[in-house]
C-alpha cells in the first residue's frame, strides 16, 4: 500500500520540479560579487586594477544579472578596460558606495586616451560612487610647462548599447570627464562633476555618434564645455542641469573636417548656468564642410552672470592661423524659448553665422536677457527667422512667429 502511494505521488513531484527549472531558467537568480573578494583594497594606495577586472570576466561569463559592489573605502586603479564581446549580455551593474582613484602621477594616465572604458557592453549600469582621477598635476604641468600628454578622459562608453549611470560623482578629471562616443540607449540621471574652473579640456560630459541619450538631474561645473555635443549625435534630451562654472552647454565644434556628420533632435530644458562663458552654444569651424546642425530647442533657461548667454559661432577656430574661410555647416530650425536673466556683457545675443550656409529657421520667442549696468544688445550677421518678446532687439529676425 505504501509503495502504490509513492509511485503515484512521483509524477507530481517532477511536474513540481520541472515547474522549478522552467522558472529559473526564466528568472534567473541575481549574482552578486564584491571586489574584495578578488583582492581589491580600500586603502587608496594598492593598485585593485586586477581585482576589478577579474569581478567583471565573472560577471561577463555569467548568464544570470550581477551586481558587482564596490564597498566604501577608496580603491586606487590604473587604466582599465571592460570588454564586452565575450559577454553574456546578461545585465551587469556597479553599486559604488566607495571612491575610484587615480595614481597620483598624473603622467601614468595621462600617457593613455581614457582612463575607465566600456567597449562593446549592453545591458551596463553604474549606480553611485566616486571617479577622482587626480587631474590638478597635469592642469599645473599644461599651464606652466606647455610640453605635457593630452591626459585620460575619466569615463569613456564606446560601442555600447542600454546604459545607465546614476548618481555617479567624477571630479578631477585630467580631460573630458564622461564620455558617450558610437552608443545607443544612454540615461544619464544625477551625476556630479567637478573640476577647477580653469582646468583645460575637462568637459562635464561628451556625447559623439550616438543616438538617444538623456542626461537628467545633474550638476556640473569644469573648465570647460558642461555638456559638449559633437558630429553624429541624434536624440540627445537634456533636463534639470544646472551648469557653472564652464564654457556652458555647447553643440558642436562642427565641420572640422569636410565629410562629417551633423547633429540634429536636441532639446535643451530646464537648464541653469551661473558664472559661465557660455550659456547656449552652437559652434562650427570656419572651413568648408557637408555637416550640419539642425532640429535644435533651448528651452525654460536662466542665466545668471554669464558672459554670452546666447551666441551660434559659426567661424570657431583653434588652429594658428585660422583658415579664415566662411562654414559650410548648415544651421537650421534652431528654437529659443523662455530664456531670461544676464549677461556680464554688452552683448547677450550673438548670431555670427556663415555667408556661405546663413543660418535658416532661427526662432525666438519670450527671451529677455538684461546686461549689468548698461543696455545689452544683439549681434546678427547672416541669420533669417522670427522672433517674438525677444529682449535685446534682434533685428535680423522678422517680428512675430511663423504660424504652426
Amino acid at each position: 500500500m505504501v509503495c502504490k502511494t509513492s509511485f503515484a505521488i512521483l509524477p507530481l513531484a517532477l511536474f513540481f520540479l520541472d515547474s522549478i527549472l522552467i522558472s529559473t531558467l526564466a528568472n534567473p537568480v541575481p549574482t552578486t560579487l564584491n571586489v574584495l573578494t578578488y583582492g581589491a583594497k580600500p586603502d587608496g594606495s594598492t593598485d585593485s586594477t586586477k581585482a576589478f577586472l577579474a569581478a567583471w570576466t565573472t560577471a561577463c561569463a555569467s548568464a544570470n544579472p550581477t551586481t558587482i559592489v564596490v564597498p566604501k573605502g577608496r580603491f586606487l586603479v590604473g587604466k582599465i578596460v571592460f570588454q564586452g564581446n565575450e559577454c553574456k549580455h546578461a545585465p551587469i551593474s556597479f553599486r559604488i558606495a566607495g571612491s575610484i582613484i587615480g595614481p597620483g602621477d598624473f603622467r601614468v594616465l595621462a600617457r593613455s586616451e581614457e582612463w575607465i572604458m566600456f567597449e562593446r557592453v549592453t545591458d551596463v549600469s553604474i549606480y553611485g560612487g566616486a571617479l577622482d582621477a587626480q587631474g590638478a598635476g597635469l592642469w599645473k604641468c599644461k599651464k606652466e610647462d606647455g610640453y605635457c600628454p593630452t591626459g585620460a578622459k575619466s569615463l569613456l562608453f564606446t560601442g555600447s548599447n542600454n546604459i545607465n549611470i546614476n548618481g555617479l560623482t567624477s571630479i578631477n578629471s585630467q580631460k573630458f570627464h564622461i564620455v558617450i562616443h558610437n552608443s545607443n540607449n544612454v540615461n544619464i540621471d544625477g551625476v556630479k562633476v567637478f573640476a577647477d574652473g580653469e582646468s583645460p579640456n575637462t568637459d562635464g560630459i561628451h556625447v559623439q555618434e550616438s543616438h538617444s541619450v538623456r542626461i537628467t538631474n545633474s550638476r556640473i561645473g569644469t573648465g570647460d564645455d558642461c555638456i559638449s555635443i559633437g558630429p553624429g549625435s541624434t536624440a540627445v534630451f537634456i533636463q534639470n542641469v544646472q551648469c557653472g562654472p564652464g564654457h556652458g552647454i555647447s553643440i558642436g565644434s562642427l565641420g572640422r573636417v569636410e565629410e562629417e556628420q551633423g547633429v540634429e533632435n536636441v532639446t535643451v530644458s530646464n537648464v541653469g548656468f551661473k558664472g559661465t562663458l557660455n550659456g547656449v552654444r552652437i559652434k562650427t569651424w570656419g572651413k568648408y564642410s557637408k555637416s550640419f546642425a539642425r532640429n535644435i530647442v533651448f528651452q525654460h533657461i536662466t542665466m545668471k552672470m554669464v558672459k554670452n548667454p546666447i551666441i551660434i559661432d559659426q567661424h570657431y577656430c583653434l588652429d594658428k592661423p585660422c583658415p579664415k574661410q566662411e562654414s559650410g555647416v548648415a544651421v537650421s530650425n534652431v528654437r529659443y524659448e523662455d530664456i531670461r536673466g544676464t549677461s556680464n556683457t554688452e552683448v547677450a545675443v550673438m548670431l555670427d553665422c556663415s555667408k556661405e550656409k546663413p543660418c535658416t529657421g532661427i526662432v525666438m520667442n519670450s527671451v529677455n536677457l538684461v546686461s549689468v549696468n548698461r543696455r545689452a544688445q544683439a549681434s546678427c550677421d547672416n541669420a533669417n527667422g522670427s522672433a517674438k518678446d525677444v529682449v535685446p532687439f534682434t533685428a535680423c529676425l522678422r517680428k512675430g512667429l511663423p504660424k504652426t
